[in-house]
């Protein structure tokens, strides 16, 4: 079989698959957050959430990590100034004034797998289920209701017991489009943020301001800690899990066509025996040339 037929692109391929967690109180606008992040549009006839609901999507991201620096000429160096790059892609050269650029970070795909949790105190024991093995949360409260914003520590402290060690929490201040009727001052719910180590913003869920925001901050931070070395995919309780492409774009590198596993050559010398495990697994290899099946899920 062709190598080339291991590299085929597939529909909605994505590099990491993340589970994240909805929480806050009953009413703060948790479900009406997530159908104006997914579908773009604010939903009128939003009820109570019944235990938990589910949405996914995809977002695409640059590499937290810069890629490896390559020389180029002076006129591509201005150029990169013009656009406002130049701190970003230059770096200063050897002794010889040579100019080196950081090639653009490739781009990431990340799903989310977003479980909206209820929060009516009769679903918690429930709800509670969905924490387990989280590397995200959305930790919510109505800034209109001071007395969803002062419960917030009881949810996080129930989070933290129960979801990844390595968990990345934004704190969603909800229904900015009512300011006229706050209660919680954001001065103060952004010194609360700070003091648990929380990312924080406000958003509105009825005219969608902000609303890709906390999203969009969740999913970078989670990039940055796996490709920093603070999350590994493989852990079981990482809340992160590798995707298609990432498999795809492993087995490429480290296989070829000369000998082994049917013709293909598994390169252990500069790899992880996970990592090898996980790819042969997904492409129903072994030493036995026999089929095997992988499955992967937050």
């Amino acid at each position: 079989m062709a190598q080339s037929e291991y590299n085929v692109e597939l529909v909605e391929t994505y590099d990491y698959l993340l589970k994240c967690i909805l929480i806050g109180e009953s009413g703060t606008g948790k479900s009406c957050l997530l159908n104006q992040f997914i579908n773009n549009a604010f939903r009128n006839d939003s009820r109570h959430t019944i235990g938990v609901s589910f949405a996914s999507s995809l977002i695409r991201l640059p590499s937290t990590t810069a890629s490896a620096a390559s020389p180029v000429k002076s006129s591509q160096t201005k150029a990169g100034d013009q656009m406002g790059l130049g701190k970003r892609w230059k770096r200063s050269g050897s002794a010889s004034s040579s100019h080196f650029a950081l090639r653009p970070s490739p781009e990431r795909t990340l799903k989310l797998q977003i479980w909206d949790t209820a929060g009516q105190e009769r679903f918690r024991s429930v709800t509670r289920n969905y924490y387990r093995g989280s590397a995200g949360c959305l930790l919510c409260y109505d800034i209109t209701r001071r007395s969803t914003f002062t419960n917030l520590a009881i949810w996080l402290a129930d989070a933290r017991a129960l979801a990844s060690p390595e968990l990345v929490t934004v704190l969603v201040g909800n229904k900015l489009d009512r300011e006229e009727e706050r209660e919680v001052d954001y001065l103060e719910a952004s010194r609360w943020a700070k003091e648990n180590d929380l990312i924080f913003v406000e958003v509105s869920s009825l005219t969608g301001e902000n609303v890709r925001e906390p999203f969009v901050l969740l999913a970078r931070s989670i990039l940055f800690a796996i490709e920093s070395g603070r999350i590994d995919p493989e852990a079981s309780n990482a809340g992160v899990s590798y995707g298609e492409r990432a498999i795809r774009r492993v087995s490429s590198t480290y296989m070829n066509s000369t000998s082994g596993f049917g013709g293909f050559t598994l390169a252990g010398s500069s790899s992880s025996p996970g990592m090898l495990s996980t790819v042969s697994n997904a492409l129903g290899l072994s030493r036995n040339n026999a089929s095997s099946s992988s499955s992967g899920c937050c």
